[in-house]
């Protein structure tokens, strides 16, 4: 990310958000009554709110997808009867839960009717088969199931290897199951058809949710290979849908947000509907991302809020320009990974007012959100952070002579810890051998505790950051966390590979990392077959991580401590000018194998020939 010294936040410009400010000013210390939820008996949570959200709102338009829109009070005694039924079939607080269906208005309904018992939805990555499913279900032992028609083929191909019992295993029709439930295949349980006569009264358990009880498992990129769980408690929806909801974009029951981003990820899920509950705003959403019918379903429900990661919003300034590029009702987006370089070309081109980058971990314990509209910033954060020094290669923070850590200047890029304390506790991950890894202790102080994001970020002053980069074993693309482990632990399965270092590299004018691989042949070159090669990692590996180039290596160079020199192998990346005898290969757009990387595809690929 390139840095503009203008990116700098001046007393100037500060000056002149004061009215800004002043007007803000009554709804923050609203909002930090709400968030600061700290009484054990106090019933608050998603459950809760969405019924607070249906006592304001009750004829508004909650869910819209397509020709379908429910208001307040129809999702809410949907998700009640479902919330019924799961009761009487023994599901209670603190069950887990797995839930795999794609984004419609099902997948959010199952997830209320879930956080309304107490119990606890695992999110699948709809994008998962095979071992990276089984992994990802077994490592939270879930009582039950809920699966969307569109995925059963992905989890019939994995049943016998998950306990789950058939009369626990719910299936939802691929289609407007309000008026139309579908027909469960055998071996299956047709949710919505068998809690059609349930109660539609709200369940007396959504007031039995504290704000300690955990509400979701995300899953994040382990350095393992495998996704991890982290733990999304209720007490941090509060945090989060408030924060971003009320203090941040002020939403009211006439906004509406757009949102095609997965709801199995935070951003979608907690900090796009979030919004839109705390709001009593509508909530519209797409199966799939669209960057050729965004706007136009942007008009359709007068959406005034979108959410956005960097990528997508790439696509959209990628689209030819159009008259109705800026006749929308959107005035504020909220969203993540919005490079500097794309900035002020989205904010014109599609006269949005307000572009609320925030900066949030689905598995940490701090967020940042730009409430005052500086631009190409994060925002600042009311917790407690500092950024420090941290080795290059290991990408650890370093300790002075004093054993204790030292804090970067302005306008450095520093390593961002997040201080653990009872206003910002760290929910962790469900391993607990995973979350001491992520906790930092005598950081300043002998006795201090810190989570370590494992990013950079640089202070840009009056508390306000940017991003710079993730580091460690997980790079970005295609607004997916993409890990290293897995994508190396899946080649190094091909017979004709012996050993490989996976790591993201840099393609000019795209967001995010592009996967490359540095392989070493189990015979030589001349066995690979790339076509092959392509077509096995395609199969078992998510599209966002297949590797877009490949490094071919007779020996892989290591430390003193027999670590892969991935910085080295990063910062050399897919130029065969910079990787001596090693030939470099390349997946191209729309093509089924890896072509040798000549000077001219190379220029071909930095001209932006071809569209990643």
């Amino acid at each position: 990310m390139s840095h503009a010294p203008s990116d700098t936040i001046t007393w100037g410009m500060m000056l002149r958000k004061l009215p800004m400010i002043a007007k803000a000013i009554p709804r923050v210390v609203k909002g930090m009554k709400v968030v600061n939820v700290t009484d054990p008996t106090q019933s608050c949570g998603l459950g809760w709110t969405f019924e607070q959200a249906t006592l304001r709102n009750p004829d508004g338009p909650a869910l819209l997808q397509g020709e379908v829109s429910l208001s307040y009070s129809q999702v809410n005694q949907w998700a009640n009867r479902i919330a019924h039924y799961l009761s009487e079939q023994g599901i209670g607080k603190g069950d887990v839960v797995a839930v795999f269906i794609e984004n419609r208005p099902e997948l959010l309904v199952t997830i209320l009717a879930l956080a309304k018992l107490g119990a606890v939805s695992a999110l699948l990555n709809t994008s998962l088969t095979r071992d990276t499913l089984i992994h990802s279900v077994n490592l939270v032992a879930p009582v039950a199931i809920v699966v969307g028609e569109e995925l059963l083929p992905a989890f019939a191909a994995v049943r016998d290897q998950v306990s789950i019992a058939p009369q626990r295993s719910w299936f939802v029709a691929d289609q407007d199951t309000c008026n139309h439930p579908g027909i469960a295949p055998e071996g299956y349980v047709n949710l919505i058809s068998a809690s059609v006569d349930a109660s539609s009264e709200n369940p007396p358990s959504s007031q039995q949710v504290f704000f300690d009880d955990p509400c979701f498992y995300i899953y994040t990129s382990g350095t393992t290979g495998l996704p991890k769980a982290g733990v999304f408690k209720h007490g941090r929806w509060m945090r989060s849908s408030t924060s971003f909801g009320m203090i941040a974009l002020n939403m009211r029951p006439d906004d509406v947000v757009y949102c095609t981003l997965p709801l199995y990820h935070a951003t979608g899920l907690c900090v796009c509907w979030g919004s839109a509950i705390n709001g009593a705003s509508g909530f519209a959403i797409r199966r799939k991302f669209s960057a050729s019918q965004f706007w136009s379903d942007v008009r359709r429900y007068r959406a005034t809020t979108i959410g956005y990661v960097g990528e997508l919003c790439r696509y959209l300034v990628d689209q030819p320009a159009s008259a109705d590029d800026n006749r929308h009702g959107v005035r504020k987006m909220i969203g993540n990974g919005l490079r500097p370089g794309a900035w002020a070309e989205f904010k014109t081109r599609f006269a949005v007012e307000h572009i609320c980058e925030l900066y949030a971990a689905s598995d940490g314990n701090i967020g940042f959100t730009n409430i005052l509209n500086f631009d190409n910033t994060i925002g600042f954060s009311l917790m407690a952070w500092e950024l420090v020094a941290y080795d290059h290669d290991s990408g650890q923070p370093v300790r002075s002579a004093d054993g204790f850590m030292r804090k970067v200047g302005k306008g450095e890029q520093g390593l961002l810890l997040a201080r653990i304390d009872e206003k910002a506790p760290l929910d962790g991950y469900t391993d607990p051998q995973k979350t001491a890894k992520v906790v930092l202790h005598d950081v300043f102080s002998k006795g201090d505790r810190f989570f370590n994001t494992g990013d950079l970020l640089r202070n840009i002053g009056f508390g306000h950051a940017q991003f710079v980069d993730r580091l460690g074993d997980t790079y970005r693309w295609k607004g997916e966390n993409v890990s290293t482990t897995e994508v190396e632990n899946l080649l190094l399965q091909h017979p004709q590979i012996c050993e490989a270092v996976a790591y993201g590299v840099e393609i000019h004018n795209t967001n995010g990392r592009a996967g490359m691989a540095a392989i070493t042949p189990a015979e030589s070159l001349a066995t690979l077959d790339f076509a092959e090669l392509l077509a096995f990692a395609r199969q078992r590996l998510p599209a966002y991580a297949v590797p877009l180039f490949l490094r071919v290596k007779v020996k892989m160079e290591t430390t003193g401590t027999f670590k892969y020199q991935k910085t080295r192998l990063k910062n050399e990346g897919f130029d065969p000018g910079q990787t001596g005898d090693d030939p470099i290969f390349a997946w191209l757009p729309g093509t089924q194998t890896y072509v040798q990387v000549s000077d001219e595809v190379l220029a071909e690929i930095h001209q932006g020939k071809y569209r990643y």
